[in-house]
């Protein structure tokens, strides 16, 4: 493991503001299906899934949500969030989706990813960016 940089205040905040966008977009995506709403019910139906998944399916993401909430099992969320949305890729690529709908979910998890870089000293440690030198 390398030694991070310190974060800056911009970073931090520009983490929390990204990571606050993923939240809330999971967080209506979880709800709707918890909720079993019309939408969510008809959406799963379409895509070929039970329509007794849907509800399994919203907890599975409230819960990795949640737990990228929490600064603590941020890292675990983040995964977890991955394991989902890479779900979400798979089957609008398998339903010939348009591009733009198989790109949401993949954008909605480089951002997860990416305001948790932003934020967290630990994951820059095992993810350095490294800027080219001249010298090599």
């Amino acid at each position: 493991m390398t030694e991070s940089q310190p974060i800056s205040n911009a970073a931090l905040w520009t983490g929390r503001i990204l990571g606050a966008l993923v939240v809330l977009f999971m967080l209506f995506d979880a709800g709707i299906k918890v909720l079993k709403l019309d939408m969510a019910v008809k959406g799963t139906a379409q895509v070929g899934y039970p329509v007794s998944t849907v509800a399994p399916i919203g907890w599975a993401c409230l819960i990795s949500v949640i737990l990228y909430a929490i600064p603590r099992t941020s890292l675990l969320g983040a995964i977890l969030l991955t394991g989902y949305l890479g779900g979400a890729v798979a089957t609008n690529v398998r339903m010939s989706a348009p591009l733009g709908f198989d790109l949401i979910p993949a954008i909605v998890g480089a951002l997860a990813w990416g305001a948790l870089w932003l934020r967290d000293e630990r994951l820059r440690g095992m993810i350095p960016l490294r800027r080219e030198t001249a010298s090599h």
